[in-house]
């Protein structure tokens, strides 16, 4: 059966809910996330979920914060079950909590969160292309003339939005408007570190057969003002994966993600319509599609 809630309130207070996430106070200094096989599309949360999806998640998460450890530090305190347990209080290896948090749970550091999302683009597509059709810029920056959907751009580029509430919209805005909320310097440091951490993975995908065409970073700053990388990392739900062997300019793009999801919402006029369950048919395949990514990406097979 899929998680899609977790249950530990009676030993750790709940402090938030995410489209995904549930996440738990540990200490002063430490928090519990817990991925959950809730899916959600055009921000709205299906009312079943996808069995296995957080645990996937959590998975690839953990693979790309070790492949980026050298470039960034990152919010792990603890990935592997044992460990966190051992951090955890003991009432929490009992087997009703144990079966909630193994491999969909990560101990991580209570930092002080930077109010963006962190959108790298190395392709045009999704509301990148449907901004350029109208206008011919990107999240208000001039892009070059003549690109078709899902070309790429010469160079990738920092294209951040802004960090809504759960059932709101993230808004689009240009690295000047970013500035504005957090500051130049800042805004500069974290478009470079994207920017440099998005190539990284772009370049092992492709040796995967896999097209990175953009992702979303999260960061923290420390307490000497260094970033740090949080939240989840280069997974199907923060990340456009495609298939390179299928890959063709001009037109939309097969990914690694919810896509079945989100045509099937739209084929039948439910896209952004609250109280949907998805059919079986859309749950197996859109869980196919998180184990491949898994797979396709770690080279290691799902379960």
């Amino acid at each position: 059966m899929p998680l899609t809630s977790s249950n530990l309130d009676d030993v750790l207070p709940l402090v938030a809910k995410g489209k995904v996430r549930d996440i738990y106070a540990v200490d002063d200094n430490s928090l519990l996330f817990v991925a959950t096989d809730r899916i959600s599309a055009y921000d709205v949360i299906m009312n079943n979920g996808i069995e296995g999806k957080g645990k996937i998640l959590t998975q690839l998460s953990i693979f790309w914060f070790d492949f980026l450890k050298d470039l960034i530090p990152n919010h792990l305190i603890a990935s592997d079950d044992k460990e966190i347990l051992a951090k955890l209080p003991k009432e929490l290896s009992e087997p009703k909590y144990k079966e909630q948090l193994s491999k969909r749970s990560l101990l991580v550091k209570k930092l002080d969160m930077i109010p963006l999302e962190v959108i790298v683009r190395g392709y045009i597509t999704g509301s990148a292309w449907k901004e350029y059709k109208k206008t011919g810029t990107v999240h208000g920056l001039a892009a070059p003339k003549g690109l078709k959907e899902s070309d790429p751009f010469p160079h990738p580029i920092f294209t951040p939005s802004t960090k809504a509430d759960l059932g709101s919209h993230d808004e689009n805005i240009s690295p000047e408007k970013a500035a504005a909320l957090i500051g130049k310097e800042l805004t500069e440091k974290i478009g470079q570190k994207a920017v440099e951490l998005y190539t990284k993975a772009r370049d092992y995908a492709k040796t995967r057969g896999i097209i990175l065409a953009d992702t979303k970073f999260e960061f923290a700053k420390g307490k000497n003002g260094e970033l740090i990388l949080a939240d989840e990392v280069l997974t199907p739900d923060s990340s456009r994966f495609w298939s390179a062997k299928d890959y063709e300019p001009g037109r939309s793009q097969n990914s690694y993600d919810k896509q079945f999801l989100r045509d099937w919402l739209t084929s039948k006029g439910l896209n952004g319509k609250e109280d949907v369950s998805m059919p079986e048919d859309i749950v197996k395949k859109t869980s196919d599609k998180y184990s491949e990514a898994y797979e396709d990406l770690t080279g290691n097979k799902w379960n």
